[in-house]
């Protein structure tokens, strides 16, 4: 039996229609328009698994955004910032 998500997402029409748009776009970095895609299909009922392999990416990863996209909206999208040391101007 196929494991649902807990997360049920519903878009405001303005969340759905920065979703679209970012999916659409051919400038934008790959990864901004896969966790897109994710977000959508996520509400149209697909499973996290069915995600991951429409999408050729890791179930972990349609899990991942999909959830931090339940908890934050739009600005759980973004990537955090990443390493531990500030960086030093020399």
């Amino acid at each position: 039996m196929p494991r649902k998500s807990t997360y049920k997402i519903t878009l405001a029409t303005h969340e759905k229609n920065i979703l679209e748009s970012e999916s659409r776009k051919y400038t934008s970095p790959y990864s901004d328009v896969v966790r897109a895609k994710i977000i959508l299909m996520a509400t149209q009922g697909y499973s996290n698994k069915e995600i991951a392999f429409c999408l050729n990416t890791p179930r972990q990863i349609a899990s991942k955004w999909h959830k931090r996209f339940y908890y934050e909206r739009l600005m759980g999208l973004q990537d955090e910032p990443r390493g531990f040391f500030p960086a030093v101007i020399i």
